[in-house]
């Protein structure tokens, strides 16, 4: 089966999301936040991921990304991968009172497809959506920085650790994130974040 939205210009900045099977809240907890932190600053150093926003929510995260490669695809398998990889051995061998819960979820979503053998951790799919304008761009840098809001988990954006709205109010974050260009012009009337910046 196709995916409905295809990564065709791989040297283009996308907007992703990449969901936990089943929508498992796999991120309430803390470590497993961290394993994606130290796999996005990994693919920073190491395989030319460039980050333009991201926020990693309960179940599912969300990033502005481009690689630097050319090779966005196989960047964010790679990606994928090896978070899937590093979460599922902490599950298995870290203190998890949810743990035969989670691996017989990730167990069960191996019977539909035949790529994963033992345990499918991400759904399959990015939803990749190209970067056609500076103003999608920051209708997505907005979307991402108010998702916990809008959840209910904190007040403030920059509160969310696990975002990189603290890089662009904060000057700090995380992990290394380019910071895209706030515009000169009213580019988002509607942007909560660009008014947020602009105070």
């Amino acid at each position: 089966m196709k995916e409905g939205y295809v990564t065709r210009d791989q040297e283009k900045v996308h907007f992703i999301t990449a969901t936990v099977v089943d929508w498992i809240d796999v991120f309430s907890r803390q470590n497993y936040r961290d394993s994606v932190i130290e796999c996005m600053d990994y693919c920073i150093k190491n395989k030319g991921m460039i980050i333009y926003a991201y926020v990693i929510m309960s179940n599912h995260i969300h990033m502005v990304v481009h690689s630097n490669d050319g090779k966005l695809s196989d960047l964010l398998r790679d990606f994928k991968k090896f978070t899937a990889i590093t979460i599922l051995d902490k599950i298995q061998n870290e203190s998890e009172s949810r743990r035969e819960w989670m691996l017989e979820r990730f167990q069960k979503a191996t019977e539909t497809h035949t790529r994963n053998k033992n345990y499918q951790f991400w759904q399959y799919g990015n939803h990749a959506e190209e970067v056609y304008s500076e103003k999608f761009l920051w209708s997505k840098i907005d979307y991402i920085h108010m998702n916990p809001v809008r959840s209910g988990l904190v007040k403030n954006i920059e509160d969310y650790i696990y975002s990189s709205a603290s890089n662009y109010i904060n000057k700090e974050g995380l992990v290394e994130v380019e910071l895209a260009e706030i515009p000169k012009v009213d580019v988002l009337k509607e942007s909560s974040f660009i008014k947020y910046l602009s105070q």
